[in-house]
């Protein structure tokens, strides 16, 4: 199969480029993904992936669903439908969870990302870690599609070489080698920022600051030796216990800041996909947020910088919403049925939150004039979840206060205004700084519940990213914020960089 624009029979291959405009990639669905919390409580305790499995699972479950629910088309790393058991629980119970996961790849909810494969039920290499139960539910589920249905796959070039240049040199470009070149810069950053938003204690920045810099020193070596920088190998160093498989997940409390080295790995890991897509990363909560790699981004055309101190006030500003007549909500989101987010995705609420929030992302300039419909759709699409829950004796109900959330980073202050029908905060954390530059940051729109529950339908995505050119701008916007009314300096520690949301080489492409 090489013609991007026809099929085998199953497979629809499509490139980046024709992935839908606000198409995610969740970074939940990563294999080594945890939170930040487990990641220290299985540091701390020296348990691995599978000790933690069930709770893991519950949070991968939840975000993989919130994706489903809150994004019109999610982009899936081939290996997560037969290696991580959030998604591939659905494949081997068959019966009508099998059957919404068909539907949904069918419709393009679902896209999977094909690294070398050409085919999505082309069998691993042998070198790669595969649940064979869970591939062969896997390869079941695609043979079961109906006739008439194709599954789009998503790869970087389809070319019909016969080593398959095209894609293998597509892939290095795009994908392998800006991760390291990402790894690589993590010393050029504001190391105290980036130390505060990774939660190391400010008297500790710069022994973050040295183990950092190793970091980067073994990634030049790998480089200059004409091997590949990926993930599993800076695992191995910095992270994992020695001689410990790095899917096993066991992670060395006598490494210095393993936690927060794993955690800025992830991200670049994660991030780095969604900009070789071409589209955006989904970051679940308890996770580090994009705006901690500090970078000086270009901008997408379809939203640019916000580099005004006054338009970027807009974002904290308060806005009035309709008062709320539902009180509760699903407790837990995952509590739902793969069949139940099929149904829900079926609905006009849901195509008209979907529709909303684009036209948000879209144009975050008319934030002002757009959100309160956000806001509206968001309670609409929650009085149906609800519904559906009650079909559902698991899925019991929780208090409800829903509120927007808008999160302004930038640099090293951390801005939060939430607004609710009875409800108004705003606050700022600001570390010290110097400006010697341009300023970088973005803007975050959070919907959730004011009670916040781990597992309830939350979503957060970046509408906007920030550009302050220098020092005078900075003033100007903390001085506007300041003055907003009710604005209080929040008191405690250093604001985090957390949310509200490559392995092996040999002549085959490396694992990512």
């Amino acid at each position: 199969m090489t013609d991007v624009d026809s099929s085998d029979g199953l497979m629809k291959p499509i490139r980046p480029e024709q992935l839908d405009p606000g198409a995610v990639i969740a970074q939940s669905l990563d294999n080594q993904w945890v939170p930040a919390q487990l990641t220290r409580q299985m540091i701390e305790r020296g348990e691995s992936l599978d000790q933690v499995g069930r709770l893991r699972r519950q949070e991968v479950r939840a975000e993989y669903f919130r994706s489903l629910i809150n994004a019109g088309q999610v982009v899936i790393n081939r290996a997560y439908f037969y290696n991580n058991d959030a998604i591939n629980c659905d494949l081997v119970e068959q019966g009508e969870s099998r059957t919404a996961h068909q539907r949904l790849l069918a419709s393009g909810a679902i896209v999977p990302f094909l690294l070398g494969e050409r085919h999505p039920a082309e069998e691993p290499p042998d070198r790669l870690h595969v649940r064979r139960d869970g591939f062969t539910a896997w390869q079941e589920t695609l043979e079961g599609l109906p006739a008439t249905d194709r599954v789009r796959c998503v790869r970087m070039s389809w070319d019909d070489s016969a080593d398959d240049h095209e894609n293998r040199e597509s892939t290095r470009l795009r994908l392998f080698q800006p991760f390291a070149e990402k790894v690589q810069g993590l010393t050029a950053k504001d190391i105290d920022v980036l130390a505060a938003q990774t939660g190391v204690a400010r008297e500790d920045a710069d022994r973050f600051g040295r183990r950092l810099g190793e970091v980067v020193a073994f990634s030049n070596d790998l480089r200059v030796s004409r091997r590949p920088v990926v993930r599993n190998a800076l695992y191995e160093e910095f992270v994992t216990v020695p001689g410990t498989n790095v899917a096993e997940g066991r992670y060395d409390r006598s490494k210095p800041f393993a936690a927060q080295i794993k955690q800025l790995l992830d991200l670049v890991y994660n991030v780095n996909l969604a900009d070789a897509l071409g589209r955006y990363p989904l970051t679940p909560g308890d996770s580090l947020r994009r705006v901690v790699l500090q970078e000086a981004r270009e901008a997408r055309a379809a939203t640019g910088f916000v580099e005004d101190p006054e338009h970027l006030l807009t974002f904290l500003r308060r806005h009035a919403f309709a008062a709320v007549q539902d009180r509760l909500t699903p407790a837990a989101v995952n509590a739902l049925t793969l069949q139940d987010i099929w149904r829900l995705r079926q609905t006009s609420v849901w195509n008209e939150y979907v529709r909303a929030f684009g036209a948000l992302t879209a144009a975050p300039d008319t934030f002002d004039e757009r959100v309160g419909q956000v806001f509206d759709r968001y309670v609409g699409l929650n009085s149906e979840i609800l519904r559906l829950a009650r079909e559902r004796e698991r899925a019991r109900p929780a208090p409800w206060r829903p509120v927007v959330e808008v999160v302004v980073t930038v640099g090293a202050a951390v801005f939060t205004a939430v607004s609710g029908s009875d409800l108004w905060e705003v606050a700022g954390s600001v570390l010290p700084l110097t400006v010697s530059g341009s300023l970088t940051g973005s803007v975050q729109l959070v919907l959730r519940n004011r009670i916040a529950g781990r597992q309830e339908q939350r979503f957060a995505r970046e509408i906007a990213s920030v550009r302050l050119a220098s020092e005078r701008e900075w003033t100007q916007f903390h001085d506007l914020v300041r003055r907003l009314p009710g604005y209080r300096d929040a008191s405690g520690p250093a604001p985090t960089g957390t949310a509200s949301a490559t392995t092996q080489d040999n002549e085959d492409l490396p694992e990512y």
